[in-house]
């Protein structure tokens, strides 16, 4: 049946940023797809947890702004679930300054959790998939600024837009380990990230006027195409990054 393909009964997936959002969202979908859930976040994903049952989603406290808890990351999943077959880098970072006067914390901050980890920890589930000899998945949370400039974020279209080429890259060189490398591009969010936007409200119905959908996204939009992308449905897609955007690219 065409729907088993979509089913992850007995993976095991490590999602970053899973304590609310987009990563709380994609766990969830994930953990109904019949998938155990390590999630990682700054804080406990208790509210994940509790929604999700502790059976199905451990969680890790881990800053991601070093790469200190990466082989943690890698080995927690393994401890406490037996294997690992999916990676998803949804942790991120936004900062908001005039290029003019960026500074230099803002943009390494940005740099080191959007692109720097986001690549050593996909490097360390690689390892395993190749350890288990078994394929996996890595999935990333690319943007529209992957695909598009910007305004104030110089920092953070420059890590979207390298999350889109990493992603190509690392598919490229693990695709003949089974290993399928790809990113969903989310359009604008009801989000952590978007908060600023969406309290602006001569911002927020300028973006709203150029999505054909008419509305902002929700977590819940992303829950099929990472389903997607995380199962064997997926195992011809490589190196691509899918717009979840309510058309706003189409623009």
């Amino acid at each position: 049946m065409i729907l088993d393909m979509f089913s992850l009964s007995g993976k095991v997936a490590v999602v970053t940023g899973s304590d609310t959002g987009l990563g709380q969202g994609i766990s969830k979908a994930f953990v109904e797809a019949g998938a155990k859930v390590l999630g990682v976040s700054r804080c406990a994903s208790t509210a994940t947890q509790e929604m999700l049952g502790e059976e199905n989603f451990q969680f890790v406290i881990a800053d991601l702004s070093t790469l200190d808890p990466v082989e943690t990351i890698i080995n927690t999943a393994v401890e406490k679930f037996g294997r690992l077959d999916i990676l998803v880098n949804n942790a991120g970072i936004i900062k908001r300054e005039d290029s003019i006067d960026f500074s230099v914390e803002n943009w390494d901050s940005v740099m080191n959790i959007n692109c720097r980890t986001l690549f050593f920890l996909s490097q360390a589930a690689a390892r395993q998939f190749i350890k288990q000899e078994s394929g996996g998945k890595i999935i990333s949370i690319a943007s529209m600024l992957s695909y598009q400039g910007g305004i104030r974020v110089p920092s953070y279209t420059a890590s979207k837009s390298a999350v889109k080429g990493i992603t190509m890259t690392m598919a490229n060189e693990w695709a003949k380990y089974g290993i399928n490398v790809n990113a969903i591009a989310p359009g604008y969010m009801a989000t952590n990230n978007t908060q600023a936007l969406r309290a602006d409200a001569e911002r927020s119905e300028a973006i709203l006027e150029r999505i054909p959908a008419g509305r902002w996204g929700t977590p819940d939009d992303l829950m099929g195409t990472a389903v997607f992308l995380a199962s064997s449905a997926s195992d011809y897609v490589n190196g691509f990054t899918l717009a979840v955007d309510g058309g706003w690219l189409a623009r």
